[in-house]
C-alpha cells in the first residue's frame, strides 16, 4: 500500500473508532506530544476532550472524502472533507446535531504507520441543536 492509501485508510481507522467509542485505538492513533480538539498535552488530554463532547451522545458517523494527501518523506498533511451526524441521547433524545467541515491533519510516520502530530476540524455548517454534544 502507498503512502497515500496507508494514511486515507488510517482516517477511516480513526473515524470508525470514534463512531465505535474505542478510545483505546483513538488514543493510539496520535503522538506523545500531539495537539487535537483544541487540546495539546498528547492522547490523554485530546481523548477527555473528546469524551466531554461524544459520552452523552447517542450514535454518531463519521463520513469522510474529498482526501487530498501530501506527503513529504516521514511527514504528511491530509485534508479531508467530513460530514458528522450526532444523535441525541438521555434528555437530548430526538434531537440530533450534523456538522460538515474539513479535517485539517499533520502526521508522522512511526516505522510502519502514520500517528497524527496534530488535528484540526473546521466546522463550515452545522444543523440541529449543538447541546447533543454533551458529556
Amino acid at each position: 500500500m502507498d503512502d497515500r492509501a496507508a494514511l486515507i485508510e488510517r482516517l477511516a481507522e480513526i473515524a470508525a473508532a470514534i463512531d465505535g467509542r474505542d478510545w483505546n485505538t483513538v488514543s493510539g492513533a496520535f503522538t506523545a506530544d500531539a495537539h487535537g480538539y483544541g487540546k495539546d498535552g498528547g492522547p490523554a488530554a485530546i481523548v477527555a476532550q473528546m469524551r466531554a463532547h461524544l459520552d452523552g451522545v447517542g450514535p454518531t458517523q463519521h463520513l469522510l472524502g474529498n482526501h487530498r494527501v501530501e506527503v513529504d518523506g516521514d511527514r504528511a498533511r491530509t485534508l479531508t472533507y467530513a460530514r458528522v451526524h450526532h444523535v441525541g441521547a438521555g434528555p437530548m433524545e430526538g434531537s440530533f446535531y450534523e456538522c460538515m467541515g474539513e479535517y485539517d491533519d499533520r502526521w508522522v510516520r512511526d516505522g510502519e504507520r502514520w500517528l497524527l502530530a496534530r488535528r484540526t476540524f473546521t466546522i463550515r455548517i452545522g444543523l440541529g441543536d449543538f447541546a447533543v454534544l454533551r458529556g
